[in-house]
């Protein structure tokens, strides 16, 4: 009997959850297919058998946690299909004359279990609902995925029962967990991304000593050279022409006059990188992920669209492996996607700096020494960065150099 294991995933992660089994018990598995779908604190990942055989047992269910190195399921190299157990049969009634009582049992289960089809829940939800006489489809708790799992069937038990229970004459503990029988509350458990980017946002909040700078870019000249450039751009190199390609340069540029914003703090010692891979924000239904796009300095303008295009597909089709989210010197993430006119960023540690960028809005502006006001196509910009070893001086000069660089395209194709 072969054992299938979690193999070693990546030295920062030890653990993940089992979202579902790719196959089934009894069915065959060829040597390198998938057979299980992993969520671990960064992506999602897939689990091959290094074998050729039969899966004989699932050791956990979805939804269960399971650490590198722990057995998860049980693989028959020489069996077959065919030596699979066969699922239980119905007892037939000329078989097992029973009393009518004894019969309505299966039958009660298997009415259970047609009427929960409509739902998505797991085996072990399945089967406790089907103990319990519950509806999996009137089962309000689901995780973030819609899946009803047990903890949710045993929280929607509990609460039908709650008010014909006498409440105790002792006062609850205040640290005892609580159900909410409220039908307008709906309980949903994090999954294990949304937990480990709590953690680290709150990690950062509390570690940096963060401090945000702002600005405003005068998208004039970017907007006027994407507009009359654009068409003659996705002709040649297949991709639009997009703002992003406009910042990253920007921020490599500025990044060189500043480099401790392209730096990280090890204990007593700076590292200054020079090097610019930097990340962005992608949000995605699971939650947001800073994919990296490396050596960008060496990137062409079709360059970068092209390499952003790819990692945000491969973000919303929830296939990034970890080389694509490790490391990165710099984020930059766009807020202004959806709507948002200002916000103070979080830094994505280690790093020390995050750019902000927001909605463009048509604002009217003095645009000379004249004091002529004009309407402009205009954005606000925000630097987030770490105070314990970069200066305000640096923070607002870098802003005001990513500023300039925008406002000036020709500077921007030379010093980007």
């Amino acid at each position: 009997m072969i054992e299938i294991k979690v193999p070693e995933l990546a030295e920062s992660i030890t653990e993940g959850t089992i979202v579902e089994w790719l196959k089934k018990e009894g069915e065959l598995v060829n040597k390198g297919e998938s057979i299980a779908e992993l969520e671990t604190d960064k992506v999602n990942v897939e689990i091959n058998s290094e074998h050729t055989g039969v899966i004989k047992q699932f050791l956990f269910q979805p939804g269960d946690n399971v650490e590198v190195g722990q057995v998860i399921a049980k693989l028959d190299e020489n069996g077959s299909e065919s030596s699979a157990p066969a699922p239980a049969e119905e007892p037939k009634a000329e078989a097992a004359p029973q009393a009518e009582e004894a019969k309505s049992e299966p039958v009660a289960e298997a009415s259970t279990e047609e009427k929960g089809k409509a739902a998505i829940a797991s085996p072990a939800a399945r089967k406790r609902a089907r103990e319990l006489g519950i509806d999996l489809n009137e089962v309000p708790y689901k995780d973030p995925l819609g899946r009803v799992r047990v903890e949710g069937v045993e929280a929607y038990k509990q609460a039908q029962t709650a008010p014909a229970t006498p409440a105790p004459a002792a006062k609850q503990p205040a640290a005892a967990p609580v159900v909410n029988d409220d039908p307008r509350v709906e309980r949903i458990k994090m999954s294990r991304r949304r937990q480990t980017i709590a953690k680290r946002l709150v990690e950062a909040q509390h570690t940096a000593a963060m401090l945000t700078t702002f600005n405003e870019v005068d998208m004039t000249a970017v907007m006027d050279v994407r507009n009359r450039r654009k068409d003659a751009f996705f002709k040649k190199h297949g991709v639009k022409l997009g703002f992003m390609s406009f910042f990253t340069k920007a921020v490599i540029g500025a990044l060189k006059a500043y480099p401790y914003v392209n730096a990280e703090i090890q204990g007593n010692e700076i590292l200054l990188k020079n090097f610019y891979d930097i990340g962005v924000a992608v949000s995605t239904d699971e939650g947001l992920v800073v994919p990296v796009v490396r050596n960008a300095d060496t990137l062409s303008f079709a360059g970068i669209e092209s390499e952003i295009g790819r990692l945000a597909e491969k973000a919303r089709n929830n296939q990034l492996g970890l080389g694509d989210l490790q490391g990165g010197t710099f984020t930059i993430t766009n807020g202004g996607t959806f709507g948002s006119l200002n916000s103070t960023p979080i830094i994505n540690a280690p790093q020390v700096g995050i750019l902000g960028m927001h909605k463009i809005q048509r604002r009217p502006v003095v645009v000379d020494k004249n004091d002529t006001v004009e309407v402009r196509p205009m954005m606000y910009v925000a630097l987030s960065y770490d105070h314990r070893i970069i200066d305000g001086r640096d923070a607002v000069g870098f802003l005001v150099k990513v500023k300039e660089l925008l406002e000036d395209p020709e500077d921007l194709l030379l010093e980007g």
